[in-house]
């Protein structure tokens, strides 16, 4: 394997700097020693193999879990989120594969969940202002719903990933997490989602980092592409710099010198009689 990629420390123009990064669960190891920095306004494709880490990262990252070792800095300084709800309030929100929409509730109350607004001095959730801010918000980043009354188990997949990460926008983030946004969704649906990135990305307000599996879609969206493998982030170039077959490749190597590693093991408890 490739020795870990150590991205340079103290870059000015980075938002995200994860240094020196590990957890285990128990016996098992997830994270080795990552090393990752994400520049303001960038979009980061991170792909690796089914328990590579990936999703391990991502919970660090946006305070769902803590890691065992490393250390963690947001615009230069220490970052450290003991909860989701931390990292949230400090501009670093996620969108999971399982998006956290509730299918009964309509599009707006899906949109303030958890941040309903409220009448006050009663307690009448203000429903006009949450329908119109879910609009304007909508609107804002090129989302075109017809209802927002509707509940979101009628929309499409494309639509309720958009409304996902129309609530994380929404939310003021400054870095957005995207795990594995496009899957499971057809080439239109897809579509729509990579054009709703780019819309984001054009406006340079936000930074983002992409999980994903499909390498294609990461060159079509993602400025630079890491690849995590065994605990580490053994690739780290920009797009422009490389390719789908490169990258292929180096993932095609490390299968095979797996592959025969696991056969030499299995011949020597052969040999020695351990099996």
């Amino acid at each position: 394997m490739a020795p870990p990629v150590v991205p340079p420390t103290g870059a000015a123009e980075d938002i995200l700097r994860v240094e020196h990064i590990a957890k285990r669960y128990g016996p098992i190891t997830a994270l080795r020693d990552v090393n990752l920095h994400l520049k303001k306004g960038e979009v980061l494709g991170l792909v690796g193999d089914n328990g590579s880490g990936k999703s391990t990262l991502m919970k660090t990252i946006c305070g769902f879990q803590r890691a065992d070792a490393g250390q963690m800095f947001l615009d230069g300084e220490p970052y450290e989120p003991r909860s989701v709800d931390q990292a949230r309030a400090l501009g670093v929100d996620a969108v999971y594969q399982d998006l956290a929409l509730v299918d009964d509730l309509t599009v707006f109350h899906n949109m303030f969940l958890r941040r309903e607004r409220v009448r006050r001095p009663l307690p009448f959730l203000s429903m006009g202002e949450m329908r119109r801010a879910t609009r304007s918000a909508l609107d804002e980043i090129g989302i075109h719903l017809p209802r927002l009354d509707a509940p979101v188990a009628r929309l499409s997949g494309g639509q309720r990933q958009a409304i996902a990460v129309a609530r994380t926008v929404f939310s003021d983030a400054e870095i957005i997490l995207l795990d594995e946004p496009l899957a499971a969704m057809g080439v239109k649906e897809g579509a729509q989602i990579l054009d709703l990135i780019d819309r984001l990305k054009s406006e340079g307000k936000l930074s983002i980092i992409i999980v994903a599996h499909n390498y294609a879609q990461v060159f079509e969206i993602c400025d630079r592409v890491n690849l995590l493998d065994n605990g580490v982030i053994a690739f780290d170039k920009p797009t422009s710099e490389t390719s789908v077959e490169e990258l292929t490749g180096i993932v095609v190597d490390e299968y095979r010198r797996a592959r025969a590693e696991t056969a030499a093991q299995a011949g020597t408890r052969a040999q020695t009689g351990t099996e």
